[in-house]
């Protein structure tokens, strides 16, 4: 009878771990400052378990019964899995604000037409929409908002127990609130630059006009790219704000997923 039941808490167990460890390789596989750096699979594969192993013995994971069918369990690891993936997609929204700053500024300077390959997203991308990006990946590790991830991470273990199923449509609202967010904060980042690079654009147009003989373009490439770097450099000290309103972003909308 001991046996029995030793057998039935270690199976109900088992089976807690490996559906968090579903949430878990959802959050790190989607989420954009992870997906960035290159682990091989295997790597990812045992952190993951490591780290569902670690947070199953220390929080109180509710563990399913261990006579769940196939079809059942096919249904709660779903759900795991798509949470996992639903924290990730609050991560990503996020550095999607950067990524909007970065193309403002790629079209107000002319770096539009210029592109490099972005590693993070494996396409072509313009020079400033990339740094940005790298820029997005370096303060995510910076600002410890990758404490406060697994922070996050053992909040929703606390508020949606594993194998719980939960409402999806709390969570489209969170997301498209953050998305709506996104737009505001992408501009605030580069709000000054785009400000200087639009007085330039009245400056070249009244010149032009007053002086028609002038090749005011040839004048305008060079003129906006030395003005754009040097309003970026000097706008770059006034970020902090910007860059904890983002942070605070990607954890907002994970309250409204799992309030």
């Amino acid at each position: 009878m001991l046996w029995s039941s030793l057998f039935d808490t270690v199976t109900a167990w088992g089976m807690a771990t490996l559906l968090l460890a579903l949430r878990v390789a959802g959050l790190l596989l989607f989420a954009a400052p992870l997906a960035a750096v290159s682990i091989p699979p295997v790597v990812r594969v045992l952190f993951g378990l490591t780290l569902s192993v670690a947070l199953a013995s220390v929080l109180p994971v509710s563990a399913p019964p261990h006579d769940l069918g196939a079809g059942a369990l096919m249904v709660a690891g779903a759900c795991e899995a798509t949470l996992g993936v639903l924290l990730a997609t609050g991560i990503n929204v996020a550095f999607g604000a950067y990524a909007l700053g970065g193309r403002l500024l790629d079209v107000q300077m002319g770096f539009g037409m210029a592109q490099v390959f972005d590693p993070v997203t494996r396409q072509q991308v313009p020079v400033i929409s990339s740094a940005f990006t790298q820029l997005a990946i370096v303060l995510f590790w910076v600002t410890d908002a990758h404490h406060n991830m697994l922070r996050g991470l053992a909040l929703s273990i606390d508020r949606i127990p594993v194998g719980t199923p939960w409402l999806f449509e709390s969570a489209a609202a969170a997301l498209i609130q953050q998305g709506s967010s996104m737009f505001a904060l992408g501009f605030a980042m580069v709000a000054p630059v785009v400000l200087c690079l639009l007085l330039v654009e009245v400056a070249l147009g009244v010149l032009s006009r007053n002086l028609p003989q002038m090749n005011t373009f040839m004048l305008a490439v060079p003129l906006k790219v030395m003005l754009g770097m040097a309003a970026l450099a000097a706008a770059m000290t006034t970020l902090t704000g910007v860059v904890e309103r983002v942070n605070v972003s990607i954890f907002r909308t994970w309250g409204m997923v799992f309030p």
